[in-house]
């Protein structure tokens, strides 16, 4: 299997716009962050797509992605669903494409964007809507999808409960607080852990780049890969403080496990 980091931005992106700090100017590629997604894919060739933020149809061109089999939404906050019109051209040549995530997450996503979920609502002819089925998804309960079994773990995200995804020996969970030790258990095993690191200092809605560290090695993976990183740490001097097997993700980096 492998796993491919599409962004690894926090939801301001980076550079941020209007901003000459040194990583926001910086001649590094890996200090260029996306939104927030990721790929994984199986060992017959099915992908699983987590999340859609606004650059989606940029990131899967560039990691030279075609196709996948199905979305897992771990929210519905703008930077991790923006991109969802771009799921048109996807579903248009393969069918129907299969979305799944919280229960609540899926019904507000149809509500903001009703013209792709709401069936009465026809593309104009000679035009043509993403095609998408959604599919609701219960904490703690394993799924087959596209061949892979899914487990979905709950998390808190200040007022809003998100979802992070078991898939075999890897997991990828971001924009969380805390993980609590009910999923620790869960996510023991892992080879692969990739986890959201905020700032240096405590964040009401993340887990800073301290927490991530402590949660990394309660878990134990061999390799825990840290996302939704600020334009306040470059990647050069935030890998050269990592301990041993804690690495900053950037756009485009395959994992395979």
């Amino acid at each position: 299997m492998q796993l491919t980091i599409l962004g690894s931005g926090t939801s301001f992106g980076v550079p941020v716009i209007g901003c000459a700090c040194a990583v926001c100017t910086s001649s590094d590629p890996r200090d260029r962050r996306t939104r927030v997604s990721a790929v994984i894919e199986s060992d017959a060739g099915t992908r699983l797509l987590i999340d859609t933020p606004p650059e989606m149809r940029l990131q899967l061109t560039r990691a030279g992605i075609p196709a996948v089999d199905a979305v897992l939404y771990t929210h519905d906050h703008a930077d991790h669903i923006h991109g969802i019109d771009d799921l048109r051209v996807l579903s248009v040549r393969g069918g129907r494409l299969p979305v799944y995530g919280p229960a609540e997450t899926l019904e507000r996503i149809a509500h903001r964007f009703n013209y792709i979920f709401d069936e009465t609502v026809l593309a104009p002819p000679g035009t043509s809507k993403p095609e998408l089925v959604p599919i609701p998804l219960t904490a703690g309960e394993p799924v087959d999808i596209a061949g892979m079994v899914v487990l979905p773990l709950a998390f808190e995200h200040g007022a809003t409960t998100v979802f992070g995804y078991r898939v075999g020996e890897a997991a990828y969970v971001t924009d969380v607080k805390t993980v609590p030790a009910e999923a620790i258990g869960r996510l023991h095993g892992v080879r692969v852990l990739v986890l959201n690191a905020l700032f240096e200092r405590p964040h009401p809605t993340h887990l800073s780049i301290p927490e991530a560290i402590e949660v990394a090695r309660a878990v134990g993976a061999e390799r825990t890969i840290l996302t939704h990183l600020t334009h306040k740490v470059s990647h050069v001097d935030l890998a050269a403080r990592l301990p041993e097997g804690i690495e900053p993700a950037y756009d485009g980096l395959c994992v395979a496990f």
